[in-house]
Order: structure tokens, then C-alpha cells, then sequence
């Protein structure tokens, strides 16, 4: 016999409308299925004999046989009951009674991995009661026994967990293992702490066997409309010192068309983060703010930083010596103002201060440019631009090695020709492209000693990319002083099944002397060397790519930096190296550049996988670092096993080996 529900008879059954707890949503239509079902209308009551099933629209499903249930569902009992939480989660008991908010369920197992492998379940917990309380949403389990393929391997007297409904509830995290040659072993017990849906947090107490006790701190906020990220740790050493760290990332979106940024990095010493596992390579932290407006054919950014550096105070850095305080750009670009004729507008404010000197810089640039297609597929572009510079100094060391004090101003101003010439041949099965391309830049030249040493800009290596752009140089103050020509050829091919192929070779000629000549960047006083790139890509397991430099008269190879991707997703192997002769020789003494980095990955099994890669100093023979490790992926858990070791050596860091083990379940694909 089958009886769905009407608006009068209203079934209550233990799986609710997300599939995950022990209440209902009444309001969903339900069908009970039994070989007998009686109905009391005097006492609203539904009771059902022999096998029974009570499914709703969802699909959820609870199984029993000899069931009582109230109309309201204060109470429900029966016998031999499975109860279906998810697609994999389920509580099997033999009797489970319901009064009010509270189930109890006797002589139970739980478990979150049923048939998900065919030898059984990988694990469950059985217990003598099981108490759900629905205004806690906590599963209580009473002498409960872990069981792995249903071989018992741990019992503890009392456990309790949110029900599976919970996204977000307040309590200990699974804890994982850790291990360094420098610090002795290290445990990491997370407490989550959870105070909305959209606001958390996570403190771990880490404990360490040969150093005092760290705190870690993570904060997470999504606010209508922006996120608040805050990551931070502290410990009091064993010899007395506080060493910590607090990176923090906010974004605030201020409408459709501006946006803020608040950042901050910040650490105690230079290498606490290496120390204690939170360096990624950074070379300085950056702190500050950025605000950007955006339009249609317009945009404006205001940032301003502060830096701590965390490398040696020796050599030539890329970052910017000192704080910028601020850094204000902006750009707008017409509309075309005739043909396809446009103007593009831009300004630069930007202030630098430090170790007792400062300049403060407005830049304003106006640019006219004129593409033009022509007869043949010919291909000519025209620009002009005006650029003024006015620097405020102060105490701050020139070109010419003195110190100044005052105002300095320049008129910059500038424009090229360009021409190109795309040349297609297709054919059934591959489309090739040859063009050849040139352009002449004309830059007014000025003496060098006109301005101070660089505030934001590091001069520049020759690289393909490098060449047809407004700007060779990083940065602004660096000025291209004079006439140059820019000149390569491209070669294409394209095929129907994905396969393409590309090289470039190029050059660049100065027509006036350059001021100073850096040997390793490939400028010299008229013909630079050349420069060139080679890839490859079948668009389904490989992907190779190189660029190169050449020595304009010998050929010989002064500089290479090769890329190659080789496998899929699940079996792969990454290879990276850059070769870089250093040509310096009477400053440096074999300062090469010569480094591979390694990055392979096997799928050993459908769930078992080795990830391993490296940094490798070929020059020295050594590994700057690597990194590796197994890992297991189940739908119903996960581990992992991992080391890391470098070979770094800065003030008190001397290298470090670091093992790690995590373990944790999964509960409808959610971690825990």
C-alpha cells in the first residue's frame, strides 16, 4: 500500500532538504512505502508495519521496519533503521528514538564512505549510542571504536562532531605532524573558530620539541562587496627573543568602477620566515595601499609602499631603495579621432625617501598614434609623444657622484615609424606566417649627468620582448638618449589538429653613442647582439620554449632561458633552466648564471601520486632547494607525507630539512 501526503497528513522523516542533518523540511512532498500503513486521526499518528521506506522529492531516503511517527515528528521510533545523510553518509542503528529536538540511536555505526571502495567501507565509527541534538547540530558518540575496513584501530571514551549538515562549526581541526633538522618535531593542533558564515578564524598551537611554542593566527572576513585575509604567528624563543610575522591582504571594491587595496607584510628578523615555513622565496616585503578607478577607456591607480628587505645588503637589487610615498598613475586613450588615428594621455606622480635622501617626480606624457593599412597587406604605424619631467631633490647622489639639492626639469620628446608585412600561405593542413618587421625610434639625446642615479628604474637586459616597445628600459627615469632602430623576422605555422610553431630572430641598432653600457644586458655602441625565441606546442602533451641572446660578432650563445611542459595533468614533466654568461669579469669572478628548475609528477595509482620538485645551482653543483612528496586522495580521506630541504645560509638560518604528515576525513567532500 502507498500513501503520498496531502496538506492534512504530513510525514516526518530524519533527512532534510540539504541532505545532511537529522531535521526536515515539511514543506517537501514525501512518499512512505511499507506492506501495511495505518493512520490515527485521533492521535495524528502513522504507523507502518514490516519493511518501510520514507523517501521525499530530494530523493532522501530513511529505511526501517515497524516505525511510529507523530504528524509534527516529536517522536519517531522503529526498528533495524538506516538513515541516509548523504550520497555516502549514513547512521545504521537497530532502534532509534526521537523526543523533541533529540535522536538517540542504540547499538549504531556512522559512517561517511559507504561503497566507495568494493571490499567495504574505509572507515566507520561504531558506538554503543549515538545522541543528535538539533539545536546544537552535534553528533554525540558514546564509546566509540574507529574501525579501517572494519578492523578496529581506535577507541576513545567520548567524541562528538557537527552533523554532516553544518558547514561551519566551532572546534579542533585534524592535527598534522611535522619534523626539522633545526627544530625537533612539531605538532599543529588547529582550533577553528567559526563567528558567521562569512567570518572565521583558525589558531593553531604548534608545539616543538626543540624550541618554545608557536602561535599561528588566520583570519578570513567576505564582507558585501570586499575580503579581509589576515595571516600571522609569534613565538618567544628559547634564547629570549620575539620573532613573528602578519602578512594581511584586503580588498574593498568601492562601486563598479573603483576599487582599494590594503596590504601589509611585516616580520620581526630576515629570516624568521625561512626558520619557521612561511618564506616563499620573497626577497622583501611590501607594504601598503592601492586605489584604482577604472573607465572604459581610462584608468588611475594610487599605491604607496614600504619596504623590508630580506636579503644581504649587498649587490644591485631590482626593488626600489627606499619607501614610496605615493605612486600615483594614470592613463586615458581616446577614441579614435580620425580613421583609426587615437591619442593616449598619461601622468606619473611618484615620491621615494630613505637613509636620509628623497625625490619626488610628476611626469606627464601626450601621445599621438596613426596605424595605417596599406596596399599588399602593408602594415604602418606612426607616433609622436611629448613628455616634461620635473624632479624635486633632496640630498640625494647624482649621476656624477655629487649630492643635490633642488629642482631639475626635461623636455622628452620622442617618436617612431613601424612597419611590418604579415605574409599567409595556407594549406589543408598547416597556415603559415612570415613577417618581417621594423621600427625607427627617435628620442631626444641628453648628457647623462642631467639627472640623478635611477629611483625607479634598473636598467635593462635585451631580450626579444624587448624590442618594438615604446620603452626598452624598466622604469621612467631611465631615458633611451637618442636615435635607435628596431628590427626582426617571424615565422608561424599552424596546424588543423592544434600543433603550432613559431621562431623570431631580431635586432636593435643605436645611431648614437649610449652613455654607459652594461656587458651583460647585450646593448653595445651601434649593432646589439641578436635576440631570438623558438617554441613548440601540440596542445596535448607538449609545450617547449626558448629564448635566446647571441654575440653580435662572434654568434657565440651569451644568454638562454628554455622552457618545456612534457605529459598531462595527472603524469607530467616541467623543466625550466637559464644560462647567463656574466661578461663582467673584472667585477665578478665566475658569477654565471647556470640553473635548472625540475617539476615531475606521477599518478601511481587512481589515488596515489608523487609530486617532487627541485632548484638546482648547476654552476656550484648543488640544490638550491626541493621538495617532495606522496600523496593519497580517497573520497572518504586523505594523506599525505612530505619533506622540504634548502640549502640557504643567511645570519642565523643554516639550511633546513622539514618532514610533514597529514591526515584527515572527508565528509561529503568536505575536509575535516
Amino acid at each position: 500500500m502507498r500513501i503520498k501526503n496531502y496538506l492534512t497528513l504530513t510525514v516526518l522523516f530524519f533527512a532534510c532538504a540539504d541532505a545532511h542533518s537529522f531535521s526536515v523540511d515539511l514543506n517537501q512532498p514525501r512518499t512512505i512505502t511499507a506492506p501495511r500503513i495505518e493512520y490515527d486521526v485521533k492521535s495524528e499518528t502513522i504507523k507502518t508495519v514490516g519493511q518501510t521506506e520514507i523517501t521525499n522529492s530530494a530523493g532522501q531516503r530513511l529505511t526501517l521496519v515497524d516505525s511510529y511517527i507523530t504528524q509534527q515528528g516529536e517522536e519517531l521510533s522503529g526498528d533495524d533503521i538506516k538513515l541516509w545523510l548523504g550520497n555516502h553518509v549514513y547512521v545504521e542503528s537497530d532502534n532509534i528514538v526521537r523526543e523533541g529536538d533529540i535522536t538517540i540511536a542504540r547499538q549504531a555505526t556512522f559512517t561517511a564512505c559507504d561503497d566507495c571502495d568494493s571490499f567495504g567501507n574505509a572507515w566507520q565509527i561504531s558506538t554503543y549510542k549515538i545522541i543528535h541534538d538539533m539545536d546544537s547540530r552535534m553528533l554525540k558518540f558514546f564509546s566509540p571504536v574507529l574501525r579501517a575496513y572494519d578492523i578496529p584501530v581506535l577507541w576513545w571514551p567520548y567524541f562528538e562532531m557537527p552533523d554532516p549538515g553544518v558547514k561551519y562549526k566551532t572546534g579542533f581541526l585534524m592535527p598534522d605532524f611535522e619534523s626539522t633538522n633545526n627544530m625537533g618535531t612539531q605538532i599543529n593542533v588547529p582550533f577553528y573558530i567559526s563567528l558567521s558564515d562569512t567570518h572565521d578564524m583558525t589558531v593553531t598551537l604548534s608545539y616543538l620539541t626543540q624550541e618554545n611554542p608557536l602561535f599561528q593566527l588566520q583570519h578570513r572576513l567576505n564582507a558585501p562587496h570586499s575580503e579581509y585575509r589576515t595571516q600571522g604567528s609569534f613565538t618567544h624563543n628559547r634564547i629570549g627573543e620575539n620573532r613573528w610575522h602578519i602578512f594581511n591582504d584586503d580588498v574593498i571594491e568601492l562601486g563598479e568602477y573603483a576599487r582599494a587595496t590594503i596590504f601589509l607584510e611585516r616580520t620581526s628578523d630576515k629570516t624568521y620566515l625561512q626558520k619557521y615555513g612561511f618564506y616563499e622565496d620573497q626577497p622583501y616585503l611590501d607594504s601598503g595601499a592601492k586605489f584604482e578607478l577604472f573607465g572604459q577607456s581610462s584608468y588611475v591607480v594610487a599605491d604607496a609602499h614600504i619596504f623590508q628587505e630580506l636579503r644581504d645588503v649587498s649587490g644591485v637589487y631590482t626593488a626600489p631603495d627606499g619607501n614610496i610615498l605615493p605612486n600615483i598613475r594614470a592613463i586615458h586613450q581616446t577614441a579614435p579621432l580620425f580613421g583609426e588615428t587615437y591619442a593616449t594621455f598619461s601622468g606619473d606622480v611618484l615620491g621615494i625617501s630613505g637613509d636620509g635622501t628623497s625625490t619626488q617626480r610628476i611626469i606627464g606624457d601626450a601621445r599621438l598614434t596613426t596605424p595605417w593599412t596599406l596596399w599588399g597587406g602593408n602594415r604602418l604605424t606612426a607616433s609622436i609623444s611629448a613628455r616634461y619631467d620635473l624632479y624635486h631633490f633632496d640630498n640625494t647622489e647624482m649621476v656624477d657622484g655629487g649630492r643635490f639639492s633642488g629642482f631639475k626639469n626635461r623636455f622628452l620628446p620622442s617618436g617612431y615609424l613601424e612597419w611590418g608585412l604579415p605574409m599567409y600561405r595556407p594549406s589543408e593542413k598547416w597556415t603559415q606566417i612570415l613577417e618581417p618587421r621594423a621600427r625607427i625610434t627617435m628620442m631626444r639625446h641628453m648628457d647623462e649627468e642631467e639627472l640623478a642615479l635611477n629611483n625607479d628604474s634598473a636598467g635593462t637586459i635585451l631580450t626579444d620582448s624587448a624590442l618594438f616597445s615604446t620603452n626598452r628600459l624598466s622604469g621612467l627615469d631611465l631615458w633611451e638618449n637618442g636615435t635607435y632602430a628596431d628590427y626582426g623576422l617571424r615565422w608561424a605555422a599552424f596546424s588543423d589538429n592544434g600543433d603550432n610553431i613559431e621562431l623570431f630572430l631580431g635586432q636593435s641598432y643605436d645611431f648614437t653613442e649610449r652613455p654607459s653600457i652594461d656587458l651583460n644586458s647585450g646593448f653595445h655602441n651601434g649593432l646589439s647582439d641578436y635576440v631570438g625565441r623558438i617554441s613548440y606546442n601540440n596542445a596535448k602533451w607538449l609545450n617547449v620554449a626558448a629564448r635566446f641572446r647571441l654575440n653580435q660578432d662572434t654568434l657565440a650563445l651569451n644568454h638562454m632561458e628554455t622552457t618545456a611542459n612534457i605529459g598531462t595533468a595527472r603524469n607530467f614533466l616541467n623543466v625550466g633552466h637559464i644560462w647567463s654568461q656574466d661578461l663582467n669579469t673584472n667585477l665578478t669572478e665566475n658569477n654565471d648564471v647556470n640553473e635548472a628548475i625540475v617539476g615531475m609528477g606521477l599518478q601511481l595509482t587512481n589515488r596515489w601520486s608523487l609530486r617532487w620538485n627541485a632548484i638546482y645551482n648547476m654552476s656550484y653543483g648543488q640544490f638550491l632547494r626541493h621538495t617532495g612528496g606522496f600523496f593519497y586522495n580517497h573520497p572518504c580521506y586523505y594523506l599525505s607525507v612530505e619533506y622540504r630541504h634548502d640549502n640557504a645560509i643567511k645570519e642565523d638560518y643554516v639550511g633546513n630539512t622539514t618532514f610533514q604528515f597529514r591526515f584527515g576525513m572527508a565528509i561529503n567532500g568536505q575536509q575535516y
